[in-house]
């Protein structure tokens, strides 16, 4: 078997249905912007429900949180997919059960899993602000939701940039949880072309495109965590054109 991974047949049959993988490449890359997006925002709403005062939004926070965190993304997606579609035709009252198609199967899952980490990590970032910080934009007026819009979160957004690009890198490698429900997306159009050819090189050509799409992210991430480790740099009065300027 693993003599066959060095076949300049199998490789050359392998390059010759490049196609399904790069269709399968595309919609892996569509899971994944969708889904971050939806666990961005989701995720914030969480860490600020997770920081306020009221208890009844800290609960919610907390049960969403530890239901996600403690049962596993695959049996999520499966629940979704068998159970989805009867839950749809009980709202909507249609005949038949309505189908989910794979695609939101696979943002809504990775989606809403990464959320709850995504909401921890917002939670730490929030209370790594100094809450004098909230305290002093009420006292200027600010309510309590337009001080969490223009003063504290974007300053835990860059406090939590590096565990937030991680958590993105983790999510593009579990939208391979759709080749469990025939979702299209790479891990699947590699799992047909290996048993279709029985030629390994398919997961190898999948872990390279895998490759393609994370390495990007772990340099960021990478680059981030350096420069948030760097002092802020002193603007001298040349660059600001003061040189000039005599004193008083």
């Amino acid at each position: 078997m693993l003599e066959g991974l060095f076949d300049a047949d199998r490789w050359s049959t392998t390059f010759q249905n490049m196609g399904p993988f790069w269709e399968g490449f595309g919609v892996t890359l569509q899971v994944v912007v969708a889904g971050l997006l939806l666990s961005l925002v989701l995720g914030t709403l969480l860490g600020v429900f997770s920081t306020t005062r009221s208890r009844v939004l800290r609960a919610i926070s907390r049960v969403y949180v530890e239901f996600y965190q403690n049962t596993p993304l695959p049996v999520q997606v499966l629940f979704m997919y068998m159970a989805g579609p009867q839950f749809l035709q009980a709202i909507t009252g249609a005949d038949q059960p309505v189908r989910i198609a794979p695609f939101v199967l696979g943002f809504l899952g990775v989606g809403l899993y990464h959320a709850a980490y995504i909401s921890e990590v917002i939670r730490t970032g929030i209370e790594a602000v100094p809450r004098g910080q909230m305290e002093a934009a009420q006292s200027q007026g600010f309510t309590r939701a337009q001080a969490y819009w223009y003063i504290v979160l974007p300053q835990t957004f860059k406090i939590i940039l590096p565990p937030l690009c991680n958590q993105a890198l983790n999510l593009v490698k579990n939208t391979s949880v759709l080749a469990l429900v025939a979702g299209g997306d790479l891990m699947y159009r590699s799992d047909n072309f290996v048993s279709l050819y029985g030629c390994l090189q398919g997961y190898i050509v999948c872990c390279l495109m895998y490759f393609i799409i994370c390495f990007p992210l772990a340099m960021l991430v990478q680059w981030l965590e350096r420069r948030s480790k760097e002092r802020p740099r002193g603007v001298s009065l040349a660059e600001l054109g003061l040189d000039n300027v005599e004193e008083a």
